[in-house]
């Protein structure tokens, strides 16, 4: 799988999170223990207990559905989009990902969104630790997870470490893949610099 489509599937992944908070169908919003266990399916099983769950109520707006006691915030998987996503990350960066999602409702752009963010960050209204901080996620088609079941039936994982302000020389990583799940930095020398490492295998389905 070629850089570019690396990039192409972690924005739309990170651009998910921080997605309007949208009307839906009572319907289509699965109930609270189901969206739950999709929400922290991708991380370790040691971590999920005590993971903070972030879901949709029946009128589509974002909510806590579970508090935590861990250093991981979920975010269940949206009924409005038309695949199968969920993300987990490290608390500390939950001034960043509530910042982008209060930015995306009001319509902007994700560079207008990056923009904002960035000189917020600059000038300390929105805190960045400087730290490693992990981000686990799982994506796949729309029938991806049987929430009935609650089996990954085919999700592809993702795996992030954001390293803010982190470069190609101070971290020896860089910029592009040098083979098939091999770890590369991604916006080396931003606050969120991180470091990307999608393996190409899909949990529940065949190998790409």
């Amino acid at each position: 799988m070629k850089p570019s489509i690396y990039l192409s599937i972690f924005v739309a992944s990170i651009f998910i999170l921080i997605a309007p908070l949208r009307m839906q169908a009572q319907s289509d919003v699965m109930n609270e223990s189901q969206q739950i266990e999709a929400a922290v399916s991708p991380v370790p099983d040691k971590m999920k207990d005590g993971a903070k769950v972030l879901g949709y109520n029946s009128d589509g707006k974002l909510q806590v559905l579970r508090q935590g006691n861990n250093q991981l915030i979920c975010v269940a998987d949206d009924p409005e989009q038309d695949n199968f996503h969920v993300a987990c990350y490290h608390k500390d960066l939950e001034p960043f990902m509530e910042r982008g999602r209060e930015l995306k409702s009001q319509g902007l752009s994700r560079e207008k969104v990056d923009s904002i963010r960035y000189k917020e960050i600059e000038s300390g209204k929105i805190t960045l630790p400087e730290k490693p901080m992990a981000l686990y996620s799982l994506t796949g088609p729309q029938n991806g997870y049987d929430h009935t079941t609650g089996m990954i039936k085919k999700a592809s994982p993702l795996y992030v470490v954001y390293v803010p302000y982190a470069t190609e020389e101070s971290t020896g990583l860089s910029k592009k893949p040098v083979s098939k799940g091999a770890p590369w930095i991604m916006e080396p020398g931003t606050p969120w610099a991180h470091i990307m490492v999608m393996t190409g295998r899909k949990i529940g389905g065949e190998s790409e």
